[in-house]
């Protein structure tokens, strides 16, 4: 009888799994953690006086700390389009924060109208992931790993869930942006749990009884924390931990944040004992990352959510603070241990890297966006090419207009559209090895080298066949803008 290698390995016993791996076919193992609205300075691996992060900060000292990395997109579901299937999502189309909406679209389109204050016509995002891509999970689960989703989705609910994505086991199966609560009870359809449990303490205890399960057999782990997303709420106890450790001249001094942080941090150390209690460590790989930069446009009791200082803005912004993202890669024997690393990085980049870490060959043809950063892993020169993002959204809470961006070595290029005169596309270009903070707009400065990012930007919207914001023909100077909305969550 002619089996599949995934048929035979589902219809193994644990006994003949161990043997099988015994015998030769050691493939590591994989537990990819990612942070929710985590911003590049919410830990104290990155700078933080006041966030405290001791876990996160072990990650690094068991393999290599990213100072480049970025999210592919400022929201959740455009990242975790990315993340999946290792395409830009302006391919994907999912560019925006979309994967609850109740309609079931698949590509972008260009909206119809615009408000008469706004001077471009933006795009609507697709708003859910598309059954037809052949995800990282169905890559790993073809090459015989058992695999768990953990925690948020946002890519859509049932038929497009982690369950029929590629993953053999969701918990707990939501599909929304955030939990109804982070303090049970949480009112979740598939999971309850007793008066004031933290959902990521839960998450973290599912995810290990998991990894305990499969410590026979290879595993693809997705721990997908809901935290730091709100609805900003936390242990009372660590609340008033941290309320009296703020200093109000920190720009971070949220105590309900910091509290957030840490119980999103106690999960990560719960996931690396258990690997180190089962003795799975040495063959496992680690990948910690965030979605997108810290909120720092709402309160929380009158305090800012967070600040992402250095980085310019925050989240479901296109500036730094929107996108540049902590990470942590530990692959053990193979990274240096304590590392550190300049090499610029993308959240399209995980798909192709991860299956030349384990590698896994996968079963059906597959072409990526994202490039392998194995070289920068191993040490070695490591040059990632441009990177792009495509954000063609109009944000109130951020202020932002539709843009789209390129960064070329130290050069990004930020085009902004319409929003110049007589509704041009307005540009500004920044130097990143010496302007972090995106203070200093040289695109005066320097017509050649936004002439040379501006036509790399125009390839990249041709291949991806991006949906391009156009100009509002009903604009009016005159009409007055929506008033903001309240920054108290």
């Amino acid at each position: 009888m002619n089996l599949s290698r995934r048929a035979f390995l589902n219809s193994c016993s644990a006994a003949g799994l161990s043997a099988l791996w015994a015998a030769g076919d050691t493939k590591p193992n994989v537990v990819f953690i990612l942070a929710d609205d985590l911003g590049w300075r919410d830990t104290s691996l990155y700078g933080s006086k006041f966030l405290r992060t001791p876990n996160i900060d072990a990650l690094a000292r068991r393999g290599m700390m990213f100072t480049q990395a970025y999210a592919a997109a400022p929201l959740c579901s455009a990242t975790r389009s990315s993340l999946m299937t290792g395409l830009y999502p302006a391919r994907t189309g999912i560019t925006g924060a979309s994967g609850h909406l109740p309609d079931e679209t698949f590509e972008a389109t260009p909206l119809p109208r615009a408000r008469p204050f706004q001077k471009a016509i933006g795009t609507n995002s697709a708003s859910r992931l598309k059954l037809e891509y052949y995800t990282v999970a169905e890559a790993f689960k073809d090459a015989g790993y058992r695999t768990g989703h953990f925690g948020k989705w946002h890519l859509g609910r049932e038929p497009y869930d982690p369950l029929h994505q590629g993953f053999d086991v969701d918990i707990p199966h939501w599909w929304g942006p955030s939990p109804p609560a982070y303090l049970a009870p949480w009112k979740l359809e598939h999971l309850t749990g007793a008066p004031g449990e933290h959902i990521e303490d839960r998450m973290a205890k599912e995810a290990s009884q998991f990894i305990r399960e499969n410590k026979d057999r290879p595993f693809f782990l997705n721990y997908w924390c809901f935290s730091v997303h709100g609805p900003w709420q936390a242990k009372p106890e660590l609340v008033e931990k941290y309320r009296a450790l703020a200093q109000p001249d920190n720009p971070q001094h949220n105590p309900v944040y910091a509290a957030m942080v840490e119980s999103m941090d106690n999960a990560v150390g719960t996931l690396m004992r258990t690997l180190d209690e089962t003795g799975l460590a040495k063959n496992t790989i680690v990948v910690f990352t965030s979605d997108n930069g810290g909120v720092d446009f709402a309160d929380v009791g009158g305090v800012p959510v967070t600040s992402n200082s250095p980085l310019r803005a925050g989240k479901a912004t296109l500036y730094e603070g929107g996108i540049r993202e902590p990470a942590v890669v530990i692959w053990p024997g193979k990274i240096k241990a304590g590392s550190k690393t300049n090499a610029v990085i993308s959240s399209v980049d995980y798909y192709p890297t991860l299956l030349e870490m384990t590698g896994v060959s996968p079963k059906q043809k597959v072409g990526f966006d994202g490039r392998s950063f194995v070289a920068a892993l191993e040490g070695k020169p490591y040059e990632r090419g441009p990177l792009f993002w495509h954000f063609p959204h109009y944000t109130p809470a951020t202020g932002n207009t539709p843009c789209t961006a390129v960064r070329d070595g130290d050069w990004k290029l930020i085009r902004f559209w319409c929003e110049g005169q007589g509704q041009d596309d307005r540009l500004e270009l920044y130097n990143l090895s010496t302007d972090m903070s995106e203070a200093h707009d040289v695109s005066a400065a320097n017509p050649d080298k936004v002439r040379e990012l501006a036509a790399s930007m125009e390839q990249f919207l041709t291949r991806t066949k991006a949906v391009r914001p156009r100009r509002n023909p009903n604009y009016d100077p005159k009409a007055k803008a929506d008033p903001p909305p309240a920054r108290e969550h």
